[in-house]
């Protein structure tokens, strides 16, 4: 989904809240966007500081017949209201207020009280080898005011679609690096001056040590305002003491409910049906499986909100807590002290939860304990840390012993990864060589047969073409999932009915019962023109 696209959503969003809000206050609801550019303002009625401390705008003046109108937002005082209707209705004149969006108001204020600050030029992401551009960033950045550049990153790294920020010391200089569609990119040396400036702002905003010499872990968040839309920006913190400073990432959530959506995820229609019918059960347990980044936490929330229903009771137990959802009671557990999921999960248990979610299975007293809960009528989500689904399987085995009574627990095993998507409007079509039909042969050998394939003679694959939009030639990226559906063929290695239990056979027992491993869906990925071999590779 591309970022126009996504501001309007948040803005739709914004606009719906505010007019429910409306008739709970007992106000009439404005759009405003239509009006935000070309309503004339009205000077001399409210001083702009007044504006501001009252969240109040004035849209049009009165006079005779006509009222004179405010739009003002949830956050106005009532008593405002009321005194500015006494004080004008003393003088013979009438008053309407509107409500309007916190995203209406800001646009105004932006006309009201224009920002006096210099514009800085947007970052750009260097081409590998492109010193030139790294340089030119180093300059902007560099030349940022002190207490503007911590947010001008994080702003630019929002905007970019970065989903971590590298702030790394070396003797002479820091260097900044993002993430982007899952790939590390260079973008800027600083000045070490900049470094305490940083820090110092992370410091305070983050509540961490600037001075610690362990590594820290905190939590911030930030109002990003773009195009008239406002959202909320999470950002994990870690830092670590190094030789010249403290190292830090910082990790980006960017909030918005409505995109935690199975259906925008792309998931292909036959694993998202089984995902839909194991989900439907009021019971068994579903485990997400993959590294750190392959966006296991989106697909949780998804299936969260896809069974957040007024008839369903859903807890999380999370550390920390990445999304704030509604409707869904979320629990934080700090397992630094000593304490782990399991206990949680005990005390959770007790509320009488209709789907549980727990952030992640380390060790056997958590494990057992949710799968307990998975057979007692509730049903457990959560993720675990193995590179496929048949080891998983077989990482559970060593954990929970061979157990006929849990043979039934685990419903499905689902190893994701995100390769990075080939922008459609640039990527260019070439014929493959040999060695390279014969890999993907080899590969795609004995795949069930209702899987559509070209002819794997002749097929041709898809190579990334940079544009000066899409420096890499990629944009976006591309869900990969390999599901392992637990039938009676899967559940006899956790009953013990075979006793040679390893992840290869584990594997290949879901294979002859239709499953698709990580490798076989990325390459199926690739012929379909959605990315790139080399990316497969690289990823899985």
């Amino acid at each position: 989904m591309n970022e126009d696209k996504v501001q309007e959503r948040r803005r739709e969003q914004d606009e719906k809240a505010t007019q429910q809000r409306a008739a709970i206050l007992g106000l009439q609801y404005l759009d405003t966007r239509s009006v935000e550019e070309s309503l004339p303002l009205t000077s001399g009625i409210i001083e702009v500081p007044d504006m501001y401390k009252g969240y109040i705008i004035p849209l049009t003046l009165g006079g005779g017949e006509d009222p004179y109108r405010f739009g003002v937002t949830s956050q106005t005082p009532q008593s405002l209201i009321q005194k500015m209707e006494i004080d004008y209705s003393e003088r013979g004149e009438r008053t309407q207020f509107l409500l309007i969006s916190n995203s209406g108001f800001k646009a105004f204020m932006m006309r009201y009280d224009p920002p006096v600050k210099i514009i800085y030029d947007d970052i750009a992401i260097a081409k590998e080898g492109d010193s030139d551009t790294i340089s030119q960033v180093s300059k902007t950045l560099n030349s940022v005011g002190s207490d503007e550049v911590f947010d001008y990153l994080i702003d630019q790294a929002d905007k970019l679609g970065a989903s971590d920020i590298h702030i790394e010391n070396a003797r002479t200089h820091i260097r900044v690096r993002m993430r982007i569609d899952g790939a590390l990119h260079a973008v800027a040396d600083l000045e070490k001056d900049r470094y305490r400036i940083i820090m110092g702002a992370l410091a305070s905003r983050a509540n961490i040590s600037s001075a610690a010499t362990e590594p820290q872990s905190g939590h911030m968040q930030k109002d990003i305002t773009r195009d008239g839309a406002t959202h909320l920006l999470n950002l994990r913190v870690e830092t670590v003491p190094t030789l010249y400073g403290q190292d830090a990432v910082m990790r980006l959530f960017n909030f918005d409910e409505t995109l935690l959506n199975l259906d925008l995820l792309g998931i292909p229609a036959t694993q998202r049906q089984q995902i839909d019918e194991v989900i439907s059960h009021p019971r068994g347990m579903v485990l997400m499986v993959g590294p750190t980044g392959s966006g296991k936490s989106t697909t949780l929330y998804s299936m969260l909100n896809a069974l957040n229903t007024d008839d369903r009771k859903l807890i999380t137990l999370e550390d920390p807590i990445e999304y704030g959802l509604t409707g869904i009671t979320q629990i934080p557990i700090d397992t630094t002290g000593g304490k782990s999921f399991g206990d949680g999960l005990r005390s959770v248990l007790r509320l009488d939860p209709d789907v549980v979610m727990v952030g992640e299975i380390r060790d056997q007293d958590t494990a057992k304990t949710a799968i307990q809960a998975s057979i007692t009528g509730h049903l457990v989500l959560s993720s675990f840390h193995a590179n496929s689904t048949s080891a998983a399987f077989s990482r559970m085995i060593d954990l929970i012993g061979v157990n006929p009574i849990f043979s039934s627990a685990i419903r499905l095993v689902i190893a994701q990864r995100l390769v990075r998507r080939l922008h459609d409007a640039s990527k260019q079509e070439y014929e493959p060589d040999e060695a390279t039909r014969r890999y993907v042969r080899a590969v795609l050998e004995g795949i069930p047969s209702h899987i559509e394939l070209p002819d794997l003679t002749t097929f041709k694959l898809w190579r990334p073409v940079p544009t000066a939009d899409v420096p890499f030639g990629y944009k976006g990226r591309v869900v990969i999932m390999e599901q392992m559906i637990v039938d009676e063929n899967i559940q006899k290695f956790l009953r013990g009915d075979v006793k040679d239990v390893h992840s290869e056979i584990i594997e290949q027992e879901a294979k002859a019962g239709g499953m698709l491993t990580l490798l076989q869906v990325g390459v199926l990925a690739a012929l379909r023109g959605e990315t790139t071999l080399d990316e497969v590779n690289r990823v899985i």
